[in-house]
């Protein structure tokens, strides 16, 4: 057992390494196959989301097409820069998720749009971008997306009757000549507020009636028309991550100055890489972990025996159980095992009944009796305690082969 293990009958062969491993790579190529399949498929759903060069489904290109033949010019900005310098009063500023933008940046374009006297559109704006960009409204619970009257004198509106709208919902407080228009609930989905330079600032709860795939439905077409192409020059916002404005001022939304300093001094550390959830998921990963182990080591009742399915040579479990002994340092065990198998042997030998097999005073006497030398100590090499090494398990498991030779020869 001390020597080096070597290619045996019980080492697995290539062809059964790939039979027990075919299972958990078909499984992984599934969940890779799958994973990429579904990126693939919502990411052209996606692709060109609210942009009016998008053919896509849920593209605006149909929009933008129909506004130019109207002779409406539609030109497309990703920064602040671009979107507050096209400001005027014939320009109608359409802004695609105005919740994206920092506190600084809606600050900024509140401030070019306001004497601009244009039209600015928001679309689904919520609460991160009521209050500045839109003073005085506070956003309610949203609804689906659903047919909508009017319900309202805003000529646009009117004009074009019921539409496909819903989204957010919005509560005026301290503007009374707001027009509230499609309402459900008794919450307006769209809304109209007039600025002092004869501008005006529109609210659209959702922007689903300006995708390409809605915009042939109901009165979407006409209601996007007369929204957008009121102005003969239409700048469509579609806010990036990539714009400087969007981290020029990132410290103005600290309480302070000294918290302000003390930001700008530290560097970010690893933790702050992390997601925000990532606690949650590891705890969901960790009882998923748990459950699977019990599933694993569950017990639904005692072992049972069965008979192998094929014939093992006696030579190939022997070598299989010795092996693990090796593995574990089951040196007691294996000793054990080596002086029960040859008490069992001896005994028929020497006419003792197999069950005083294992007791001394049945056992000893009678091989005593069977030996010429008789200085040898076989209550200990029958019975005594574990080898001490692997040295002394040969030297027991040779003395035992010898022991059981001589009775055999007497």
């Amino acid at each position: 057992m001390t020597g080096a293990p070597s290619s045996t009958s019980t080492s697995l062969t290539p062809q059964q390494i790939w039979t027990r491993t075919r299972g958990v790579l078909l499984v992984l190529i599934i969940l890779v196959a799958s994973g990429i399949a579904m990126a693939a498929v919502r990411s052209g759903d996606q692709h060109g989301r609210l942009d009016p060069r998008s053919a896509d489904r849920y593209g605006s290109r149909a929009v933008a097409e129909l506004l130019k033949s109207q002779g409406v010019t539609t030109r497309v900005v990703t920064t602040l820069d671009e979107a507050a310098a096209a400001t005027g009063p014939d320009t109608t500023l359409l802004v695609v998720t105005p919740d994206l933008l920092t506190d600084h940046q809606q600050e900024t374009l509140r401030t070019a749009v306001v004497p601009s006297g244009g039209r600015t559109v928001l679309l689904a704006p919520g609460m991160p971008s009521l209050d500045i960009l839109a003073p005085g409204v506070r956003a309610d619970s949203p609804v689906p997306v659903s047919t909508l009257d009017p319900q309202c004198f805003f000529a646009p509106a009117q004009r074009a009757g019921r539409a496909e709208i819903g989204g957010e919902r919005y509560v005026i407080d301290q503007l009374p000549d707001a027009e509230a228009c499609y309402l459900d609930g008794g919450l307006p989905t769209l809304l109209r507020i007039k600025e002092r330079s004869d501008g005006d600032v529109i609210l659209l709860g959702s922007p689903d009636f300006l995708h390409n795939e809605r915009l042939s439905k109901e009165g979407n077409a006409s209601l996007a028309l007369q929204l957008l192409g009121s102005k003969p020059h239409l700048v469509w916002y579609l806010p990036s991550l990539s714009d400087p404005s969007a981290v020029a001022d990132g410290t103005n939304d600290r309480s302070d100055d000294s918290s302000r300093e003390e930001d700008e001094g530290d560097e970010g550390s690893f933790a702050d890489l992390i997601p925000s959830g990532w606690l949650w998921g590891t705890l969901q990963l960790a009882v998923a972990a748990v459950l699977a182990a019990l599933w694993r080591a569950r017990r639904l009742g005692p072992l049972v025996t069965e008979r192998l399915p094929v014939a093992i040579r006696a030579s190939e479990s022997t070598e299989g159980r010795a092996r693990l002994y090796r593995r574990t340092d089951a040196r007691d065990r294996a000793a054990s095992t080596l002086r029960s198998a040859t008490r069992i042997r001896l005994a028929p030998l020497l006419g003792v009944a197999p069950k005083d097999a294992h007791s001394p005073d049945s056992l000893l006497p009678a091989v005593s009796a069977h030996l010429t030398d008789g200085e040898r100590d076989l209550r200990t090499l029958l019975f005594g305690p574990a080898p001490a090494d692997d040295a002394a398990l040969i030297r027991l498991a040779d003395q035992l082969d010898a022991l059981e030779r001589e009775v055999r020869t007497s």
